[in-house]
């Protein structure tokens, strides 16, 4: 009798290059969890099936970066906001631009579609939120709130309900009729990223910077439990279509995830690195990730992964399909969403401002139409997608097949990653062993690109060091070729150049721990500032970097007397050829700007006092170097808030956090 085969709990499915220039969102249809879309800084959206390696569809228009995109329910239609504010929706079946909508002052950061009337709703770093009428062509109401940029919105499954996430730590909860705010939840510590609606109760999914998932009920509008101890910031949760659990796509892993009480119920091991979307169909998980101008997908098997409190079947015992788990027992029923019937719905009424900001159409919004294209790149995967939905079929619709998955490396591994967990409490189970292949990387955008002079972080190489500088040239055709044993003697001269280095790196941390541990746990902010100082003196970025990614962790260590010793080497690090330099130094400035721009300028504009004030004058001081520091670093933010991507979009938050300084 024949061994069965067994086979991963997770794959990487593909990998494409999919713009010329670097990628800076996606999205996934959640429908079908087979199409793709994907925003660039080449000022295109382009259109992608799933394993399949060529580009079905552009969309032409925008003239700055593609910053956020969404697909509607049906995905008949798609929605994307680019760097200046604009937003524009095309009908992906018609292949036409539908809409181009204005009025964002900055940067679209998060969009969503209505489930059931035909409204968009868009957050900015202008801290606004706008629903849109896409039939009328206009605003229909603006939502202020929010301090800080909004980073996700998503609508309630009854369509009566908006949710908003942002950078100022807060979720707040809007209600569409009475056009308000209902509820906001505060405890975040960190920006929050990405909320998502039960599909059935009255529960709200939170994710945040500060390494924590946060569960709402949205009857009481308290917090029900907190998942702590996340590997890193959270940016991409699911919950289960049945919503059993929530999946948390965290750095290299998938964390299955219970609220009542909060425990974890299983961890696959998935080398996506930050995985920016999900999807599930089919009993299958997908996931995308981009780096660059390339995006990869992966596929995790949820039949072979624990949803409950029930153990997992085992697959090496069983090669039957494995039956649909029960929800958890213990879990208490709440109120379900009443959702609108198919047919003789009323339409969704929402408030709209009194002062209409809805305007007729403009010479100059027909112009921008006409402009925008949809260039259909493969028009046999087109048709297959898009076309059968506007014709009669006489036979039902072709049902997606699963991809099917690759047989185990290795049977021992196979075993060991078979093997079922019961769930528990505890927050981190031993997660399954799967070992991902790497399949050849799909071209399907062949331009070239010039290479950038920002050296972009990489998980596989350390910070503020670029490995091939310690490899040896690659020489010329016309040289004789190096025998083996030369060759190995150069790599090992850059090897030994770099351990060097790494030594020498580890030994000042070393010095800059043992001047923080020496300070006393109650004066934790002197011992940071006696550590930063320590690290400057050492003149090491690197060293500095390191220090400033856990400083940045926690808000309560910064003081006015730290941020005279940091903005120095923070102007360095924005002008740093190394990407992870710049994103530290970014971070760091945000955090100096929010928390003490406001007591400096007020510190600065105070009458003097009468008499001698000896802190009040050392606090001045400080102060005053501050202020002619943050004029000094302004300058440099404003030059660099034109560059386009990531970096661009940083540095023109941070200009308009220096607006003040002008």
């Amino acid at each position: 009798m024949a061994t069965p085969v067994v086979t991963k709990t997770a794959w990487k499915l593909q990998e494409i290059v999919a713009h010329a220039s670097n990628v800076s969102s996606l999205v996934l249809g959640k429908a079908s969890g087979r199409l793709l879309a994907t925003g660039g800084d080449d000022c295109r959206v382009n259109l992608w099936s799933i394993n399949k390696p060529n580009c079905i569809m552009s969309l032409t228009g925008h003239t700055s970066p593609v910053e956020s995109v969404r697909l509607n329910t049906p995905e008949e239609l798609i929605v994307a906001g680019s760097q200046s504010g604009s937003i524009r929706v095309w009908d992906l079946e018609a292949a036409k631009i539908l809409r181009t909508l204005m009025g964002h002052k900055a940067n679209i950061c998060s969009l969503d579609f209505h489930p059931y009337g035909e409204f968009v709703a868009s957050g900015s770093q202008d801290t606004n939120i706008k629903l849109w009428d896409i039939r009328r062509k206009g605003c229909v109401f603006r939502y202020r709130g929010h301090s800080q940029a909004v980073r996700c919105l998503r609508f309630s499954p009854d369509g009566k309900w908006l949710a908003s996430a942002a950078d100022d730590h807060t979720v707040k909860l809007w209600d569409l009729t009475a056009g308000k705010m209902m509820s906001e939840f505060p405890g975040h510590t960190g920006p929050v990223n990405v909320v998502e609606f039960h599909p059935n109760e009255y529960l709200l999914a939170s994710g945040s910077s500060d390494r924590t998932i946060r569960f709402w009920d949205l009857e009481k509008f308290q917090v029900v439990s907190c998942i702590e101890g996340e590997p890193g910031p959270v940016r991409s949760v699911l919950f289960n279509p049945d919503g059993c659990c929530l999946y948390s796509g965290c750095q290299d892993s998938l964390r299955v995830y219970g609220w009542e009480p909060e425990r974890c119920f299983d961890v696959v091991l998935v080398n996506w690195g930050k995985v920016a979307d999900l999807a599930i169909c089919n009993d299958q998980l997908i996931g995308v990730a981009f780096s660059q101008s390339s995006v990869s997908s992966y596929v995790v098997d949820l039949t072979r992964v624990t949803r409950t409190g029930t153990v997992a079947p085992d697959p090496m015992q069983d090669s039957r399909p494995p039956a649909q788990q029960p929800p958890h027992p213990s879990a208490p029923l709440r109120r379900i969403y009443e959702r609108p019937s198919a047919t003789g719905s009323e339409p969704q009424r929402v408030k709209q401002n009194s002062e209409s900001e809805r305007r007729s159409p403009s010479s100059e919004d027909d112009r921008d139409e006409r402009e925008s294209r949809a260039e259909i790149q493969n028009a046999e995967d087109y048709n297959e997608i898009f076309q059968p939905k506007n014709s009669i079929s006489r036979t039902p619709p072709r049902r997606s097949e699963p991809f099917p998955a690759p047989p185990e490396d290795d049977m021992a591994t196979a075993k060991e990653a078979a093997k079922p967990s019961p769930a528990t409490d505890v927050q981190f189970p031993v997660p399954k062993l799967e070992v991902l292949s790497r399949p050849p990387v799909v071209i399907s955008t062949p331009a070239p690109k010039a290479e950038s002079p920002i050296i972009p972080a990489t998980r596989n190489e350390p910070i503020g060091l670029k490995a091939s500088d310690f490899l040896p040239a690659v020489k010329i055709p016309q040289q004789a070729e190096l025998v083996d044993e030369d060759a190995m003697s150069q790599i090992r001269k850059g090897h030994d150049t770099m351990c060097v280095v790494l030594t020498s790196r580890h030994k000042n941390l070393d010095t800059v721990r043992a001047v923080w541990t020496t300070g006393d746990i109650k004066a934790s902010a002197t011992s940071a500032r006696t550590s930063v100082d320590s690290a400057v003196a050492i003149n090491d970025l690197s060293v500095v970097v390191d220090l400033l990614n856990i400083v940045n962790q926690k808000a309560s260590l910064w003081k006015l007397d730290l941020c005279t010793t940091v903005l120095p080497q923070i102007e360095k690090l924005l002008q740093s050829k190394y990407e992870s330099y710049v994103q530290t130094g970014c971070t760091s400035l945000k955090l100096i700007l929010q928390r003490f721009l406001p007591l400096i300028t007020d510190i600065l504009a105070a009458p003097p006092t009468v008499g001698v004030d000896i802190s009040r004058e050392e606090r001045l001081h400080k102060c005053r170097v501050c202020y002619k520091q943050l004029r000094s670093i302004s300058g440099l933010v404003k030059s660099k808030s034109g560059l386009s991507g990531r970096h661009g979009s940083a540095f023109r938050e941070l200009h308009l956090l220096m607006a003040s300084l002008d």
